[in-house]
């Protein structure tokens, strides 16, 4: 009941700090809904039981468990403000990248936001620098996100 209660919590404050960005972009409704799979089985179930229990790299990475990479899959397929959602690897191995359309992005950006508010997280420029060769954006969405978080587009 314990975890179930923190997952809540968690999943909760997430979304405040997701709305509270999401009005400033706005976007209210998408900040009111954002996340909302993350109330279903497939992804709290496997998010409450494994976040503890899978290891870390030596830069505090998660490992992943298969179950909880599973939930992150559903999530990201669920969910079109993660940019996972708009690439596609095609049969003949290539990917196929989409322009995310302007809510979406701005939800995007709203959640990054968000996230870059937990305590022990980078803030959002340095974490796009790190991450940035790892994320795959149409290059219109790309230019777009660094305009908007003060990074010259390359």
């Amino acid at each position: 009941m314990r975890s179930a209660l923190y997952y809540f919590y968690d999943v909760m404050r997430h979304k405040w700090h997701v709305l509270s960005e999401a009005y400033k972009l706005g976007i209210l409704w998408r900040g009111l809904t954002h996340d909302l799979s993350k109330f279903n089985a497939s992804e709290r179930g496997p998010r409450r039981r494994l976040k503890n229990q899978c290891s870390r790299d030596a830069q505090g990475n998660i490992r992943v468990c298969d179950e909880l990479a599973f939930s992150w899959v559903w999530h990201y397929h669920k969910n079109p403000h993660h940019w996972q959602w708009w690439v596609t690897t095609l049969d003949d191995g290539s990917c196929k990248v989409f322009p995310m359309t302007d809510e979406y992005r701005r939800e995007m950006l709203a959640d990054w936001r968000a996230v870059a508010r937990i305590p022990g997280r980078l803030d959002i420029i340095p974490w796009y620098r790190q991450n940035r060769d790892r994320i795959i954006l149409h290059p219109e969405t790309r230019q777009w996100i660094e305009e908007q978080i003060g990074i010259p587009f390359e």
